[in-house]
């Protein structure tokens, strides 16, 4: 279930539905017999997921044979951002992704206000 799940993810970022995708990738959906249930942090994640569900129950129901399945969306506010980031912290993740941000900030004389 959860290769399809992330192959759908896949196929919605392709064409351009980024938020949807994220949506979908934000935790893995935990599958109870046919009922699926994936949590997200806030009501409008709900609503926007709900927009798009029937597709995604559509392409579940049919790559897996299955068309008892149902999606349960539960929000969970309590979620907290496990990280607190500071402009150092930032500047360490971007230099992590992309090694050459050091020269540029060299070559520009750049510093960080930390």
């Amino acid at each position: 279930m959860l290769l399809y799940w992330n192959k759908y993810a896949q196929r919605l970022g392709e064409k351009g539905f980024k938020i949807m995708e994220s949506l979908l990738l934000i935790n893995d959906p935990k599958l109870d017999g046919t009922a699926i249930t994936i949590e997200l942090p806030n009501e409008g994640s709900k609503l926007d997921f709900e927009k798009e569900i029937h597709g995604l129950l559509g392409h579940l129901k049919g790559h897996l044979h299955n068309h008892d399945i149902t999606i349960e969306v539960m929000v969970n506010e309590s979620v907290e951002n496990k990280r607190s980031f500071n402009d150092q912290d930032r500047y360490n993740r971007f230099l992590e992704i992309n090694p050459n941000i050091e020269l540029l900030r060299s070559t520009f004389g750049l510093d960080l206000d930390v």
